[in-house]
């Protein structure tokens, strides 16, 4: 649509009240005079009047700066705190019995010029001093509050300065994120949106139509710099790839601004981008604008503000139609009723001299004007030259800025509906006001949020060009979201479809970008590698999948992981179960053969009832193998160790007294006589026990130093979790191991030198050679069971036990069960009674010396 057919008819009917015409216009007027007005509370006004300061660089002494062109929309802004100000005095509600006055200066868009009117505002009243006091608790400037200025970057010039005195200052098109900072500027507040919801809306609409390869162009200034930063931030996150960025002049008269124009328009060129966001003012953009149709840039989209959207400035440049679409955000905003009237009115009013004297004698009322005359072409400017921005200037912020004053003062006098007390009022008494309540304008409700500014929203608009004349479609709008009519855009592509701006192609599923060159949004596509997925929500980069998830390479989803353990079911699983049953087999053979010739010489020779003792500590070694097989949990990997040493350490107990028995004999027989009882019958099995009783403690310092734990492993296996279990505690690991082994060790060395006879039994060579088996296994099981993290720990842990009860098995018992079975005559007093002892050194020592005793059968 366009802009409202009633606006129309209402900007002709003014065009039509024009009594004196063209002719009357070249009659200075007294519009000037009109820009001040005195009050019972004065408000300041900074407004941009006038721009196109000449040689401001070339100053020698702080003069005075006098701007050379006209602004109209700064006078139409002026007039709009005009028409609030008289509408609030002839209002019977909102100030009864007060009047506010005002006193507004031209800004001239510079901060020199800016500065003047400020540093006035801040003097006392009725002088031009400024009191330099430690507390302005009790100051009274000259003015109440400031209405202004436009500029972010004079703004924030300003907000500083009157924030020292505390002087409460709404702006009306201020919009840098820096001003929402509440503890750097605390008077400071406006009535249009930060530029931070501006981007968020660019962003957005970029987003919406798929262009990523775009180039961004901001003003030199801080509105330019701060919406370009602000955008370069949040373009990042969205996917948004910037082929240029640019800064182009605002001092226009610098004689390097164009060849920096057209540096900028060559690179634009360069980079082939079609779409072009531009963060300016107008007569920067105008100037932008020029050089790239001088320069045959040809047809791109256009991406802007209101700063320069809804300028005559830009629009009126010749050929403007030959640059392509353009389109951008202005703030939402509603007509203020009754002001195009009033301008009509005003304009009239002027050019009558008895209207002007009254006027000039009203100004007498205030105090000098110091700084001269506040706008010196408004007294030569027309109705008529001001139409066109009168139609769709933006009013309605300093209508806001000024009601929100004006209730503040309502709240900080203590109003009722009918009268105000005309009190004194310090300018800081109005800021807990300003912030905290609601106020109404023309039936709506406005507020001030956290950082001090009003957010009413966006439209999108469109230009569009019929018969020449310019008209601003509003195809959008954007609130909390963005909404866009599509079919309204009419596009200058030859399908009449969105233009393209992108570097790179779509990926397929499974795949993800991969940036070539300086650009991020320029990629190659490359496959998701494995733990990773390509996630729909997020296609520049593959997302990891879940710890207790996998996926395989150039996947689009991720599956659980299956639990790996040691299976009852595996065919290792079965060879182990099939050689601990064999194990298991011939341990409870070698002992029912023992225990039905438990009377014999060879039962009671190899150690009696302690060699079934040790039978049943290695069938409980054999079936402790059962721990180490399937699911694992934290309290069987707090078992594991403490079985297995304590079942070894048991057996080991039986051969270390057996090997005793065999030193004292061999090495010491003339003690054996005095020591072998304590090896013999109920003595051995208190020594059995005292064996076995620093093993217990050592597991018992096992349990407090930290037992074995489950530990739940995502990393060693590519698609299943590991379970196994872990050592906490590797010097309790070593103690109960090491204490084995001295076991082990003292066994061996009792028997590794033993020379008996030829004619009796070897028990020494058995024991002997099971402790080698065992250190050889032992060595290689630490090295496993250090080195590996995998299922074969608990396999080199079964391994391990079997292979040391079969040594055990094959070469102590199984002998003997050999002369049990299939050699009985062998199983003799004879054999294997003092099989054990030495041969006498000398015939005659055996003659006079009687035998040692033989150790009693056990």
């Amino acid at each position: 649509m366009a802009l409202p057919q009633t606006r129309q008819m209402m900007v002709l009917e003014l065009l039509l009240c024009l009594s004196f015409g063209c002719a009357a216009a070249l009659k200075p007027t007294c519009l000037s005079a009109q820009l001040r007005q005195p009050g019972d509370y004065i408000l300041g006004g900074l407004f941009p009047f006038g721009m196109d300061i000449l040689n401001l660089t070339a100053r020698s002494e702080p003069t005075l700066v006098v701007c050379e062109r006209l602004y109209v929309d700064g006078l139409i802004w002026a007039l709009g705190m005009k028409f609030a100000i008289d509408q609030i005095n002839n209002s019977t509600s909102l100030l009864p019995g007060v009047k506010l006055g005002y006193d507004m200066y031209d800004t001239c868009f510079e901060p020199a010029t800016t500065l003047q009117p400020s540093l006035l505002f801040l003097t006392q009243n009725s002088s031009t001093g400024i009191g330099v006091l430690c507390n302005y608790s009790d100051y009274q400037p000259r003015v109440t509050a400031v209405i202004g200025p436009y500029k972010s970057a004079l703004c924030l010039l300003t907000a500083k300065l009157f924030g020292f005195f505390w002087i409460p200052q709404v702006s009306y098109g201020a919009s840098s994120e820096k001003l929402s900072n509440t503890e750097l500027y605390p008077t400071f507040y406006r009535t249009v949106p930060s530029d931070k919801s501006l981007v968020e809306a660019m962003v957005l609409l970029l987003t919406k139509f798929g262009w990523n390869w775009i180039a961004i162009i901001g003003s030199d200034d801080e509105y330019g710099r701060g919406a370009q930063e602000q955008f370069l931030n949040m373009a990042e996150n969205h996917s948004i790839c910037i082929a240029f960025e640019g800064i182009i002049p605002t001092d226009l008269a610098d004689p390097n601004a164009a060849h920096h124009l057209e540096y900028t328009i060559n690179l634009i060129n360069r980079t082939q981008v079609n779409i072009i966001v531009l963060f300016s003012h107008s007569l920067s953009a105008q100037a932008l604008l020029e050089h790239s149709i001088r320069m045959g840039l040809g047809k791109k989209v256009w991406i802007g503000t209101d700063t320069w959207l809804l300028s005559d400035i830009a629009a009126s440049i010749p050929n403007i139609q030959s640059i392509g679409i353009v389109l951008g955000f202005i703030m939402k905003t509603s007509p203020v009723p009754g002001f195009q009237e009033y301008v009509a009115d005003l304009f009239t009013s002027v050019q009558q001299e008895e209207f002007c004297q009254e006027s000039r004698e009203l100004n007498q009322q205030l105090s000098p004007d110091t700084l001269g005359t506040r706008c010196r072409q408004c007294d030569h400017v027309s109705l008529q030259a001001v139409s066109s921005s009168l139609s769709r200037a933006q009013v309605e912020p300093v209508h806001i800025a000024v009601y929100s004053v004006a209730h503040a003062l309502h709240r900080a006098l203590g109003c009722t509906q009918h009268e105000c007390p005309r009190a004194p009022i310090r300018p800081w008494q109005l800021l807990q006001f300003l912030e905290t309540f609601p106020f109404e304008v023309n039936g709506q409700q406005f507020r001030f949020d956290q950082s001090h500014g009003i957010s009413t929203g966006y439209k999108l608009i469109f230009w569009s060009w019929e018969n020449d004349t310019l008209q601003y479609l509003p195809v959008g709008d954007y609130g909390e979201s963005l909404c866009i009519n599509e079919s309204q855009m009419e596009l200058h592509t030859k399908d009449s479809k969105e233009p393209t701006a992108e570097c790179f192609k779509q990926c397929k599923p499974g795949q993800v970008r991969q940036t070539k060159g300086f650009h991020h949004c320029c990629y190659d596509c490359t496959d998701c590698p494995e733990n990773t997925f390509w996630n729909a929500k997020d296609s520049s980069t593959c997302t990891p999948c879940l710890q207790h998830q996998w996926s395989p390479a150039r996947s689009t989803r991720c599956y659980n992981r299956s639990e790996r353990y040691l299976f009852w079911t595996e065919p290792l699983t079965i060879a182990l179960l099939t050689l601990m049953s064999i194990t298991m087999s011939l341990a409870c053979v070698a002992a029912v053969l023992f225990l039905k010739n438990l009377e014999t010489p060879l039962v009671q020779a190899s150690g009696g009832k302690l060699s079934l003792f040790a039978l049943l500590t290695l069938l409980l070694l054999c079936l402790s193998c059962c721990l180490y097989i399937g699911k694992p949990s934290s309290n069987i990997c707090m078992i594991q160790p403490m079985v297995y040493v304590l079942c070894l350490s048991a057996c080991f107990s039986t051969f270390f007294i057996k090997s005793l028995e065999i030193t004292l004999v061999t090495e010491f027989p003339h003690c054996a006589p005095t020591f072998l009882h304590w090896l013999s019958q109920r003595r051995a099995w208190l020594l059995v026990a005292l064996c076995l009783l620093p093993e217990c403690l050592i597991c018992l310092g096992y349990l407090h130093l930290g037992p074995d734990y489950l530990v739940v492993d995502y990393k060693s296996l590519p698609t299943e979790v590991l379970l196994l279990c872990n050592t906490e505690s590797w010097f309790a690991f070593a103690l109960m191991h090491g204490y084995n082994s001295c076991l082990g060790s003292a066994c061996f060395l009792c028997t590794f030198m033993v020379q008996p006879s030829g004619k009796k039994y070897n028990f020494a060579r058995g024991i002997t050679f099971a402790f080698l088996i065992y250190f050889i296994v032992f060595i290689f099981f630490v090295a496993v069971f250090v080195t590996l993290k995998t299922i074969l720990r608990s396999v080199a842990q079964i391994g391990t036990m079997l292979i040391i009860s079969l040594g055990i098995l094959v070469t102590y018992y199984i002998p003997k069960c050999y002369i049990i079975v299939l050699k009985p005559h062998l199983n003799t007093v004879d054999y294997f009674q003092n099989s054990i002892e030495e041969e006498p050194e000398d015939p005659s020592t055996r003659d006079n010396n009687p035998d040692p005793p033989s150790p009693a059968p056990q």
